[in-house]
């Protein structure tokens, strides 16, 4: 099982730090939130990018991907019915952060983004599910050029109108019926569903290609009272292959701290998992 971190929570850390930090912590991976890098990639060209694969080349740690999508630049969404323009724009610049995680040498996207899926007043949720479906479709060439798995992110109702629980995201994913477009299980929004969570990665078997690893409370792995053994048990029967990165909303006390403990926790409850 391989272990990643999402750079934000480092805070004005620059990101050779970040990877630094990676490597000396014992993690194989960082996960990458581009609005803490620049307003649009469209302002980091093609030598910056090398710069960065090879700084996290030189550190020993692989660039695992993209989350936080849309936070930047503003005015986007994905779905909206009554702005095409606006969905236009949204998928273009999609498709450049495909492109821009490719050549940083991730291979996974997260689409969480909350605020620019939700559904508009006055429109269903089958229209809105119509253009999303679309909208993902749009980008998915670009997706298999690059070898980037784009993941939609299921959310709690707190958080978004759209795609609220593990079971429509599998609908997604089946609907748009591609090896490039999967799901990300995140432990947090599970928690906001009745079903337990080694039940939700059990029916999510083949379909989720990311996990993000938080506390109910949104700080880290064993910040809470979030118990990961029987998580981590769950991944291990699934024979889930990919990463679980460590992604947290509360930035207390510090991303050293953070990162340091949630990584020896997670790592406690894998040898707990193995002991068995």
């Amino acid at each position: 099982m391989k272990f990643s971190f999402c750079n934000e929570f480092c805070g004005n850390m620059s990101l050779d730090s970040v990877f630094q930090l990676a490597s000396r912590l014992g993690y194989d991976g960082v996960e990458v939130a581009p609005f803490t890098l620049a307003e649009s990639v469209r302002e980091i060209g093609r030598a910056e990018r090398r710069r960065i694969a090879d700084s996290a080349k030189q550190a020993g740690i692989e660039v695992v991907g993209l989350h936080w999508l849309l936070v930047s630049p503003r005015g986007l969404h994905l779905n909206h019915p009554e702005q095409p323009e606006v969905r236009e724009r949204t998928v273009a610049y999609l498709i450049d952060l495909v492109r821009f995680c490719a050549d940083l040498g991730g291979r996974i996207m997260v689409f969480g983004s909350p605020k620019q899926r939700n559904l508009v007043s006055g429109h269903s949720r089958r229209e809105t599910w119509d253009l999303t479906v679309e909208a993902f479709q749009r980008c998915l060439p670009a997706c298999a050029e690059a070898g980037v798995t784009l993941c939609i992110e299921p959310l709690g109702p707190a958080e978004t109108s759209f795609i609220c629980s593990h079971r429509e995201a599998i609908d997604l994913v089946k609907a748009i019926d591609h090896p490039n477009f999967r799901m990300i299980l995140d432990v947090k929004a599970m928690s906001s569903e009745a079903m337990p969570i080694p039940d939700i990665i059990h029916e999510s078997a083949g379909c989720f290609a990311h996990f993000h690893a938080n506390d109910a409370n949104r700080r880290g792995p064993g910040f809470g009272d979030t118990d990961f053994v029987p998580i981590l048990r769950a991944l291990t029967e699934v024979e889930y292959p990919g990463y679980v990165s460590v992604e947290v909303f509360d930035f207390k006390p510090d991303g050293e701290t953070i990162a340091a403990q949630s990584l020896r926790y997670l790592r406690e409850c894998l040898a707990a998992v193995q002991s068995d």
